[in-house]
Formats: structure tokens, sequence, C-alpha cells
């Protein structure tokens, strides 16, 4: 068995992996930069190594630090996790020549699945299905645009050394083709160093479905179930499961037996994941694989009764596997729903800033949570947006459906947006929980799934907020004990302004004998708070709420919704909007691209600005028809959350 580890990642993963090397009795480093020298990954370890500023391109991808850390306190090995160097070759490389064990693949099946173009040609030799596509070496925007127009359209770009929903388009005509070529060329170079792309089909309502292989130096290959991971957003999974509901028994073993000749077909070693697309006559497709642990595998784990990190280990060791094809069973079902710090309503916008509320719920056998942050922790532009991942387990998929929605419900985060309320709405959606599932479902369950909320519930919300913030004035029963909603010969009341998005709230409320009256609505309510629990009652029906106040805002979270009004005050000098479409960099991150200058005519909608941040692009529009009057940033300037980035006068 290894005897110390060190792990060249961060955050949730570096936890993970630390944990399971403990079990084993490894000892373990972790690495970290500037903005993770207080990370949790960092104090669980046995020892940790400082490796440069907080860009990973400085950092965590600086193959000669991660080299130099591992020597320097004398690891016999290197997990890498998942991101950064997972399916780095030359990282792979380095660890041989250096006499370090990495654990994971030979470079040569790193090499081999690590351009999607080259990979569909091994699968295509070794008889697994294919996407008709493109994956040729003439990368000239003439020959993939020929490409497509063979194809036809609609057509999936993507990145060939990519993941993660980076580098990918998805084009419906002609017309689109030049501008998402050069997008997605562009944001492949940033986040992997290579903007090779290829093209596949876009295949219409498709499930996607993955297979979690193993395979050892001594031969031996399984497969261990299979994920549905279908419900994306920005090509990114969100919900994912395990196994993949309505799969056919047929379907199901020839998809894992397609996987397992993958994997031998470039002689792997370690995890690896197969993916496929699975069509709506059950006919699959492969789509890459995964030479790394994915971020989704604690959903096998909990239906195998596996733990795959210790897998990982002892196959670096030289173990064999511990498992043939014929002893895995899998029992129950399993949903992990990632928790990430973005606004889904403003096209899941990460957001940046101090947890200063983080209250997941309690985990048991059947709840678990995976996560690299504690209450007090910053979420950074600098990585990826992930708080958590909430995994839950039941005895099928009824029963870990609803375990997973009360988990939801049960999870309490505060000075970051979040995507809890999303989660939740998928969750219980009607289709969902069917198992009608494809990698469309957020689309075309859009209305559903962004609710506008109604005036009645916004006002609710208010309310609550204003009784909570009174609350020493609502539960007095002398006048004399506060200076506030006391007059002589009449009703107590209370008024209170907030501002939620563009309007403003006036909330009064007049004190009747045993409650509070609301005259607009014609609603009489009651609060209680028992030791940081908040109880409101409207007409009798009593519900629990979470109430987080700060000078700038006060939000309210219940099981159906999180609502944060700001302060009147506040809100009159906020200024110009820092919204996804307005003038202001909605966060911390690097302009790759300016569009427009003085003096420009643009129109309302029209792209003006390209910045990059947690890996990803995001295009700043005009709000309306104007004149560009000032551009505060060019190219590659890093720029602060709210910064000004260009003045338009309104035609």
């Amino acid at each position: 068995m290894l005897r110390k580890l060190l792990i060249a990642n961060r955050g949730e993963i570096a936890c993970r992996i630390i944990r399971t090397a403990r079990e084993l009795g490894i000892r373990t480093v972790a690495v970290y930069s500037d903005a993770d020298r207080h990370a949790q990954h960092v104090q669980l370890a046995d020892e940790s190594i400082y490796i440069g500023p907080a860009p990973s391109a400085e950092s965590y991808l600086v193959i000669d630090k991660i080299i130099a850390a591992a020597q320097q306190t004398g690891a016999d090995a290197i997990h890498p996790g998942y991101g950064f160097l997972s399916e780095n070759e030359d990282f792979a490389d380095a660890c041989a020549r250096h006499q370090i064990i990495f654990v994971g693949p030979p470079t040569s099946a790193i090499a081999a699945m690590g351009s999607k173009s080259a990979a569909k040609a091994i699968m295509e030799e070794a008889g697994v299905p294919l996407v008709p596509g493109y994956h040729g070496a003439d990368q000239s925007p003439a020959r993939l645009r020929q490409a497509a127009e063979e194809i036809g359209y609609p057509v999936m770009l993507k990145a060939a050394y990519g993941g993660g929903g980076k580098g990918m388009r998805i084009i419906a005509s002609a017309a689109e083709f030049d501008a998402a070529l050069e997008s997605a060329k562009r944001e492949a170079q940033a986040a992997f160093g290579n903007d090779k792309m290829l093209l596949e089909k876009y295949l219409k309502n498709p499930r996607h479905v993955e297979i979690q292989v193993f395979c050892d130096e001594h031969g031996n290959a399984v497969y261990l179930a299979e994920r549905d991971c279908s419900v994306q957003r920005r090509h990114q999974k969100v919900i994912e499961e395990a196994p993949a509901p309505t799969l056919a028994s047929s379907t199901r073993v020839a998809m894992g037996e397609a996987a397992v000749r993958a994997a031998q077909a470039i002689d792997y070693v370690g995890a690896g994941t197969v993916e496929f697309l699975l069509d709506t006559n059950n006919q699959f497709y492969f789509m890459e694989m995964n030479t790394r642990l994915q971020v989704e595998h604690p959903v096998t784990e909990m239906v195998t009764g596996q733990d795959l990190v210790a897998w990982q280990l002892m196959i670096a060791s030289g173990e064999p596997l511990p498992l043939a094809q014929d002893q895995i069973m899998v029992h129950g079902h399993a949903f992990e729903a990632r928790i990430y710090a973005e606004d889904p309503d403003h096209d899941f916008l990460p957001s940046t800033g101090t947890l200063s509320l983080l209250q997941p719920p309690a985990t048991s056998a059947h709840i678990r949570i995976d996560s690299g942050v504690i209450e007090g922790d910053e979420v950074s532009s600098y990585y990826d947006p992930m708080i958590a991942k909430l995994i839950v387990w039941g005895e099928n998929r009824t029963v870990a459906l609803s375990r997973l929605i009360r988990a939801l419900n049960d999870y309490r985060i505060a000075g970051v947006r979040t995507n809890i309320d999303f989660l939740r709405r998928i969750a219980g959606h009607k289709k969902f929980m069917q198992a009608e599932l494809t990698t469309h479902f957020i689309e075309r369950y859009h209305a559903d799934l962004f609710p506008i909320l109604t005036p009645e519930v916004i006002t609710d919300y208010a309310i609550m907020a204003t009784l909570a913030e009174h609350h020493e004035v609502v539960t007095s029963n002398s006048p004399w004990q506060t200076e506030r909603a006391f007059r002589l010969n009449e009703p107590r009341q209370i008024v209170q302004q907030y501002h939620y998005q563009d309007q403003l709230l006036a909330i009064e409320l007049t004190a009747t004998e045993q409650t509070w009256y609301h005259a607009p609505s014609k609603t009489h309510w009651q609060v209680e708070s028992h030791q940081g629990h908040w109880y409101f009652s409207k007409h009798g029906h009593r519900r629990q709420a979470h109430i987080l106040a700060t000078s700038a805002e006060i939000g309210v979270m219940t099981e159906h919704a999180q609502v944060r009004f700001l302060r009147y005050q506040v809100a009159l000098d906020q200024g110009t909007t820092t919204s996804a479409g307005g003038l202001t960099a909605p966060m911390n991150g690097t302009i790759v691209q300016v569009l427009v200058k003085p003096g420009d005519q643009v129109t309302a909608e029209q792209p003006l600005v390209i910045m990059e941040a947690m890996k990803m692009e995001y295009t700043i529009r005009a709000p309306q028809a104007g004149l560009v009057d000032q551009v505060y940033y060019q190219a590659g300037d890093l720029v602060s959350d709210g910064a000004e980035l260009i003045r338009l006068t309104e035609e």
C-alpha cells in the first residue's frame, strides 16, 4: 500500500480523497494557493505545501510545482482528483520520470482519450457505436464549416481536449457558426491549453448515461453499474442518479460490456468513465471517456457499497481489483445534487462572497455531504463555484427522491446566491419524478423551473422579514420596552421599506389583539422565535423559516423559496445595476474581448464585452439602444465585481 499521498487538487475532492487515505493509514499532503491558505483541505491533510498565486495557471496547473511539492515531502504517489491536471498526459509522464506513482491510468491511455477525435477513432475500431461527426486534423474554419454542412444542422461543437461543458456550443444554423467557433476555441484554449475542435450531430432529446469502469494491472476489468446524468445546465451536470431509471436490462449489460471493451482497447488501468448518449430508441452512442474519477462517483458508491477512491489507491499500489464482475451488486437508488454558488435566474452566473451561513442537512446512512468549505469560508472567482455535493440513498427511486427533496428543504446557505431552489424545483417536477429524462430537461420545462414569484408571495416574505426585524416590538407587552411602534391612543404600527429587484415594497402592519394585520392583503400574522428558529403563522397556517439579516439585506428562507430584500436606504445608493445584462462586471474576472469603442451606436441586447470567470465566458449586453460614451477596460484587464465596464448614453 502507498505510504504518503499528495493530492494535486483542492476543495471538495481533495477533502474526500484525504478522508479515504486516512482510513487506509496513508499520510496525506495538500497543496494550496494564496486563495486557499486557510481552506479545509489544507486543514485536513497531514502536511501542506504552498504552490503560488491564486490563479490556477500559476499554481494548481503548474506541473513543476506539484512535482517539487511531492519531492519535498517524500510523497510516493500523487492523486490528481478531477479537473486541473487529472487528464494531463504531460503530468502523468512527469510523475513517471520522477518515480512518483500517478493514481490514474497510464500516460498512453490519457493520450488516447485526451483527444476526443482520436478517442472516437479508437472506439470505432473497437466496435463501440459512435455519433456521426467530424474529428479530423484539418482545423481550418472553412473545413469545420464544411463538416457542419455535411453532418447537417443542428451540430455540437466541442473542444477535443475539453470537458465540463467548456469550449462547447450548440449551433442551429450556418449563420451562427463563425461566432460560435471563435468563442468556443477561445474558451477551450483558456481552460485546456488546446483549442482543437470536433463536431458531432446534435441528437434531439437524448439521455446522458455513463458507465463506471475499473481496470487493474493484472488484466482484470469490470463495470460498476451506470449513472444517468441527463439533467444539465450549460452542458454541466446538475443532478445525477444511479442506476439509470427505466433502462432495459439488455441495454444496461450491452453498455457495460461496450464500456469495458473501450477501456481494454487502450490498456486502461484505474478508474474511468465511458459516457454515452442514449436516443429515444434505446440506441447508445459513445461520446467520450474521462480518464479520471468523476464528480458524481458518490452515487455509484452509495448503490454498490464500494469506496471508489480506495479502489484507486489499491490499484495504484499494484493490487488486483477487489471484486469480479459477478460479485458487484447494486442495492437501492441514489441521487447527487450539486450545490453551487450561482444565480440560476441570471443564466447561472457564479456568485462570490463569504459563506455567512452554511447549515447542511444532518448526515446519516441515507444522506452524505461532500464539501470543501465551512461557514465563514470564501467562494472566490478563481475556482469552480461548487459548495458541496448532496448525496442521498433510498431503497428505491421514489424513496431516494423524497429524501433528496427533504434534504434540499433543510439546506441553509447565505452570503452567496445558490441553486438550491432550482434543484428543489427539478427534484419536485412531475416529469422528473416520472423519470422522463433528457439533456434538454431544463430548456423544455423552463417555465416551471424558473417561476416568477407572484406579488402575493413576495409580500408574504416581506411581511415575514418585517416581523423578524421588529421582533422585540411584536413580542413586547409594554410600550416602554421599545422606542418603536408606540403611538398614544393609537394601535401599534410597524412600517418597513425594502427594495426587491426593481420595485420598492412598503410594508405596514397594525397590531390587533392577538395578531399583526396587513391591510392591503387582508391577512393576520403571528411570529415566534425559538433558539434561532422562526415560525410565522398566516391565518393560523404555521410555517418555519430561517432569517438572515445583514447591514445590506435580509433573507427569508423556507422550504419553498429563498427571497432576499435589499434594505431601502442601501437600495437608494446602488447606482448602475450589476445584473448579468448590465454595464458592470457581474463578478471578479478577466476581460477577454471588448466588442465596441467610444462613439459606437448599439442596439438593445447587443454584445459589448466578453469576460471570463470561474472557467467560463460571460457576455455583457446592452440593456437598451444607445451610444457608447466610455470604455473603461481592455482585453486582459482584471476587473472586480461591480466595476463599471462601459458607460452608455441612452437614446
